[in-house]
């Protein structure tokens, strides 16, 4: 079986995958990516590149269809220079490129990955009334939809990640759509006994606590600002802890700036109060193997999310055994259970946070038991282990029909 994925950003969620599938007898792996791809001896890397791009001109509303129509005729004209390639399945991410127009290249069965849909009530984009979406922010989301909508008619299958995000889909199509993990790479994400708790080479001393935030980019969709809060109060009130915040300066999803302006969210944030940044360690980006080793090594994880795509930062806080206190939002609680596999508090009850977060500072190995049901569950559930087999099976399941 040839099997060729398709995602603007590899590896992303299918590296892993491919690289696992490639290794098995019978199966061919080809990677198709705008960013440059990176070595990978084990499968075939192709690079497309857009046709263009939107201007000024383009209407709001219009843009990321536009870009995604660029992409996808882009990846269209590089496969159809690459005469030789014949795979019999197609798997694609379905969001800033899509498989759409290599219907009239290939006759083989396509699977799209989705992991949202925008809806203007009920998730995300109403969630947080402090930052305001305008109105043509909503009009924007419901047009996001447009490719999702032609990828659903077009794909043969889909899968998403979690049962939330499947829901977030029109009820026509959810037959269509299989709920499978993406999988956790429990061997970078695991417990690490007797890790060296170390960062930037700087040592911690054994008496300190360490609490973690992980987010892709500081903003208001994943509470930091909420965080920040809550980090506040503790450092007020503890002379033995420490915040390591890791994250990107910047927004990734939504739009803040009706109430911040041009300045970064974090500006913004750092603005409104006095915080004792000698407890505050900003890190920016850091590579998996050293956020493993810091994960391994934290007494608290606080994770916050409005109704949103979940984070793998979670999953992967959880596979290493940290003690996770996280915002009760439906993605989330779909794998932490209050008091089981760690804590779950309500996204703007910062007192309840500070509390949770209190007794397990004053305690870290009481509530070790969490992080160690946490690792177990991802272990049981949600590794590449139990993953990879359901992704396996359900390829070729649409391959065969």
């Amino acid at each position: 079986m040839h099997i060729l994925f398709i995602h603007k950003n590899f590896p992303a969620q299918f590296g892993h995958i491919a690289a696992s599938l490639a290794k098995r007898p019978g199966i061919t792996c080809t990677v198709v990516s705008e960013v440059e791809p990176h070595n990978a001896p084990s499968f075939d890397l192709i690079q497309y590149q857009p046709h263009g791009g939107t201007t000024a001109k383009t209407h709001y509303c219009c843009r990321t269809f536009e870009n995604q129509i660029r992409a996808s005729h882009g990846l269209y004209e590089t496969l159809k220079s690459r005469a030789g390639l014949r795979p019999d399945l197609i798997v694609s991410h379905s969001g800033f490129v899509s498989p759409l127009f290599l219907r009239n290249l290939y006759e083989c069965p396509v699977i799209n990955y989705f992991e949202y849909f925008y809806r203007i009530h009920g998730a995300d984009l109403e969630f947080r009334a402090e930052f305001p979406v305008g109105e043509l922010q909503l009009m924007r989301a419901q047009a996001r939809n447009a490719m999702l909508l032609l990828d659903l008619e077009n794909c043969d299958a889909g899968y998403a990640p979690t049962h939330w995000q499947r829901s977030c889909f029109p009820k026509v199509y959810r037959p269509k759509i299989r709920q499978i993990f993406d999988g956790i790479d429990t061997n970078v994400w695991k417990p690490r006994p007797d890790q060296t708790r170390r960062f930037n080479d700087h040592s911690i001393p054994d008496n300190v606590r360490v609490v973690t935030y992980v987010s892709r980019g500081l903003e208001s969709m994943r509470g930091f600002d909420i965080f920040m809060k809550v980090a506040k109060r503790l450092c007020d009130s503890r002379d033995d802890v420490l915040f390591l915040v890791i994250g990107d300066e910047r927004t990734n999803y939504g739009d803040e700036s009706t109430v911040i302006g041009k300045q970064s969210f974090k500006q913004w944030v750092l603005a409104q109060d006095a915080y004792d940044l000698s407890k505050i360690r900003f890190l920016g980006r850091v590579p998996p193997p050293e956020l493993a080793q810091i994960l391994a090594f934290t007494d608290l994880h606080i994770y916050l999310t409005v109704p949103f795509v979940l984070s793998w930062s979670l999953m992967n806080a959880m596979a290493s055994g940290a003690t996770v206190l996280a915002s009760a939002a439906p993605p989330v609680q779909e794998v932490i259970l209050h008091g089981q596999n760690g804590l779950l508090a309500d996204f703007y009850d910062i007192d309840r946070f500070v509390e949770l977060a209190t007794e397990v500072l004053n305690d870290p190995h009481a509530y070790r038991q969490l992080g160690e049901a946490a690792h177990q569950l991802i272990t049981d559930k949600y590794s590449v282990e139990q993953c990879l087999p359901k992704l396996v099976e359900f390829y070729r399941e649409v391959c065969s029909r």
